[in-house]
């Protein structure tokens, strides 16, 4: 579930550029919360979580964020700087973001309504439930 996607891309130079995606085509779930992250200090570091269910997809209409997956055996880095570039993150993901320029917007839509109990902000719990199979290949990458 984990991967990188390219929007779609309507427009020109002269014009500028529409980009979007659709829930269950482009991005595999209904969207039910949408929220963004905004004037967050350069060099600051967010997330350091993960979510037993829910569904994520990030991405950055402005600015330059890194994000760093981590499925409890491996960790990659993916770099969200384009309007037309967006992540998936599936359940059982540590996540973390770092913002590396100015004014950068983090969007994200998931897949259910805020529910704190889905949460899991204490890393080493995480590694525990990785440990114990608690979501067995779904957070693969």
């Amino acid at each position: 579930m984990n991967k990188r996607i390219s929007f779609k891309k309507i427009g020109n130079e002269s014009i500028g550029f529409l980009s979007f995606f659709e829930a269950n085509k482009d991005i595999p779930f209904e969207i039910k919360r949408i929220y963004y992250t905004y004037n967050v200090p350069i060099g600051t570091k967010r997330g350091m979580h993960a979510h037993k269910e829910l569904n994520q997809f990030l991405w950055c209409p402005y600015g330059i964020i890194k994000v760093v997956l981590d499925n409890g055996c491996e960790k990659k880095e993916f770099l969200l700087d384009s309007p037309e570039k967006g992540l998936l993150v599936g359940k059982g993901i540590w996540h973390e973001m770092y913002w590396l320029e100015e004014n950068s917007v983090l969007c994200v839509a998931a897949s259910d309504y805020y529910n704190e109990k889905d949460y899991i902000r204490d890393y080493d719990e995480f590694l525990k439930l990785v440990k114990e199979g608690y979501w067995k290949d779904e957070n693969k990458f």
